[in-house]
């Protein structure tokens, strides 16, 4: 879905939910005014899912029992909800930040990085208890119902991405899912998704005490200007004292005292605390490659493969850096480790057809560039395609390339439509 296309559909959105009328919201009781059908939200959902995860690191598939682990204690939560019928699924992701996300129609992911701050599972019920509800509730479609009013659409480009370089360049429903995933919340939102995810967490067996010390510790972090909650758990999900009160103040209400699971919890964050120094050094590449400090940076990606070399990230990152140097043969092999271990992810296809396309390899770079859009589809994909397009003597297919790109935003969309004008007055 282009942007273009994708603002045409959510502004029939808009019409169609003016049309309706309000709704009740599910969990509250309260009426709400409702631009989105409840079949509209589970197709929004089920179709960002998996290029919403990709946005941010793709699912942490090393560890399977930790992903089946999240998934166990989200459905019990689920299933004490006020829409337990939802398709609710709970993944994993492989990145560093420290945050969770929910869009809608009970899609929610937590990063590895949140994971590993938390000491038990009734930590991590309140983490998912509270998601659910923005799900539940449909916090996540109020939001889009805000944006469209303000601006038709949600789609827009530029918006930050933890440790995605190709932010600005997503393209079509990807950017909207990222938007959605990566948006804070009101204070009301927050209130009232921890006020019943305590209740579900309640309903489940579980201490409710734990949601309490949660948002303490938050509170505590947001004040020390913690750099990874910034960049994720605050950004999306702000604390504040008030929240701390108001949880303790339902708590003492309905009473403390359940199931905490610290010895499950710890045997099912065994393997990732094992493998937390390898992601160690790689986050420490990354800032040295992003100093141009290639060489440093090429030892400690090295350091973090020796530890875990079944991570594709990893390699993608040493192809990086390689490419960084000009070794485009040394990167050509390392992106090709990093699509085997984990063929859907759009970045290592992008990186593998990009460094192709500099060997002059084009079939190997028009699979790997069209591999990338098939699950999150990107401006410099769809130009560097017409580039490959050009070269092939494909002028159809060069011109279709090239009018997508140029409708993107920045350097490349003028790139794009730089080729397209030459192309079409040959």
């Amino acid at each position: 879905m282009t942007i273009h296309a994708g603002l045409r559909y959510l502004t029939v959105i808009i019409v169609l939910g003016f049309l309706s009328g309000c709704s009740v919201n599910p969990v509250t009781g309260e009426k709400q005014l409702s631009l989105i059908p409840e079949s509209q939200e589970l197709s929004i959902g089920s179709e960002q899912y998996i290029p919403t995860q990709q946005t941010q690191g793709g699912k942490f598939y090393l560890d399977p029992e930790l992903n089946l682990y999240v998934s166990e204690v989200g459905q019990k939560l689920a299933s004490v909800s006020d829409r337990p019928d939802l398709p609710y699924e709970f993944v994993v992701l492989n990145s560093g930040v420290p945050n969770a996300w929910a869009l809608p129609g009970g899609k929610i992911a937590i990063n590895r990085g949140l994971l590993t701050e938390l000491d038990d599972e009734a930590q991590l019920a309140s983490i998912l208890g509270h998601e659910i509800v923005h799900a539940a509730a449909r916090h996540s479609v109020q939001r889009m119902q805000q944006g469209m009013l303000i601006s038709a659409g949600v789609a827009g480009l530029g918006f930050a991405l933890s440790d995605n370089e190709w932010a600005g360049l997503i393209m079509g429903g990807a950017a909207m899912g990222a938007q959605l995933a990566l948006a804070q919340y009101s204070q009301g939102d927050e209130l009232e998704s921890d006020h019943y995810g305590i209740l579900y967490m309640k309903e489940a067996g579980y201490d409710p005490q734990a949601a309490v010390e949660l948002q303490e510790l938050f509170v505590r972090l947001s004040e020390g200007q913690e750099t990874g909650f910034i960049q994720g758990m605050f950004a999306t999900h702000p604390p504040s004292q008030k929240r701390v009160r108001e949880n303790q103040e339902l708590v003492n209400e309905i009473g403390a005292g359940g199931y905490r699971g610290e010895e499950a919890y710890e045997d099912k964050l065994s393997f990732l605390r094992s493998r937390q120094p390898a992601y160690d050094a790689h986050d420490e590449a990354m800032k040295l490659a992003s100093n141009d400090k290639l060489d440093q940076a090429l030892g400690k990606v090295n350091e973090a493969i020796s530890i875990e070399p079944d991570e594709a990230a990893f390699y993608s990152l040493r192809g990086r850096i390689h490419k960084a140097q000009d070794k485009l043969e040394q990167a050509e092999a390392d992106f090709d480790k990093a699509t085997s271990l984990y063929p859907e992810m759009f970045t290592y296809q992008l990186h593998s057809g990009l460094n192709a396309l500099e060997l002059n390899k084009l079939d190997k770079a028009k699979q790997r560039l069209n591999k990338a859009n098939e699950t999150v589809p990107t401006s410099i994909a769809f130009l560097r395609l017409g580039d490959i397009a050009v070269q092939q003597n494909r002028r159809e297919d060069a011109v279709r390339y090239y009018s997508t790109a140029a409708k993107s935003e920045g350097q490349i969309a003028q790139e794009a439509q730089k080729k397209l004008a030459q192309l079409t007055q040959n």
